[in-house]
């Protein structure tokens, strides 16, 4: 197999799970940062191990102009991506009536913008390459909502829409493209939440892992998941 996977986001978290995870089931591994590039250069130690090609590409998701040009001249020198994973995201959580409109726009810009920033260069390579598969990360903000997180929850549900409309623009070019919504997953977003409290609501009565998250996405770039596209798949230990 002779397949390249984009991750953005591929620093930490469940996009360095991710990559390591993809990597380990013969994919080639794209990683992306914004800033932290020492992290991402030891994500890139750990695939190399595992005898897999890995390049890095800096840019941010939220700049439409740096992200197109950085990704169509990666393209055009190392070829098409069989398979990107739309990871890059943000919080900054604030009740409505406190929330300030940078809050509102840094968020919504990154993850939202930054799904159609990413995958507009791409989706055309992909379509006239005639396979690929599309995972992107949702949340059960945005499945669900969560206070103190409109402006994440609502970028993290338009995900969901956007995933299942491109579902069925492209699903008779042999392209998959799903969600995988994490619940409470360990991590440096929910290190500092009252987890006695939050338990409450999660009925395995634990977080999750990003091993967890990745293990869903890399079955969903496996042969078993071709028939599977425009599906929200919930790791989140039975919230709801």
């Amino acid at each position: 197999m002779d397949k390249t996977v984009l991750v953005t986001g591929s620093s930490r978290g469940i996009g360095k799970e991710t990559a390591i995870y993809l990597a380990k089931n013969g994919f080639d591994i794209v990683l992306h940062c914004n800033k932290n590039m020492q992290k991402t250069k030891e994500v890139q130690k750990n695939i190399e191990v595992l005898g897999r090609k890995t390049r890095i590409l800096q840019f941010d998701v939220s700049d439409r102009e740096q992200t197109k040009n950085v990704l169509l001249k990666d393209i055009e020198e190392n070829g098409v991506y069989y398979g990107v994973v739309v990871n890059a995201g943000i919080t900054a959580d604030n009740p409505f009536p406190a929330m300030e409109d940078e809050e509102w726009d840094k968020v919504i810009n990154t993850n939202l913008n930054g799904f159609y920033n990413t995958l507009r260069p791409l989706i055309l390579p992909m379509i006239q390459n005639r396979k690929g598969r599309i995972v992107a990360l949702s949340s059960i903000s945005g499945l669900e909502g969560n206070r103190g997180q409109i402006n994440y929850s609502a970028s993290k549900a338009g995900i969901i829409g956007a995933v299942k409309a491109l579902s069925k623009e492209v699903a008779k070019r042999n392209i998959t493209v799903n969600c995988v919504a994490p619940g409470v997953i360990e991590s440096d977003m929910t290190s500092d939440m009252p987890f006695e409290i939050i338990k409450e609501a999660i009925p395995m009565k634990r977080m999750g892992t990003p091993k967890e998250v990745a293990s869903a996405i890399n079955y969903l770039f496996s042969d078993d998941a071709s028939y599977i596209t425009g599906q929200v798949i919930s790791v989140n230990g039975g919230m709801c």
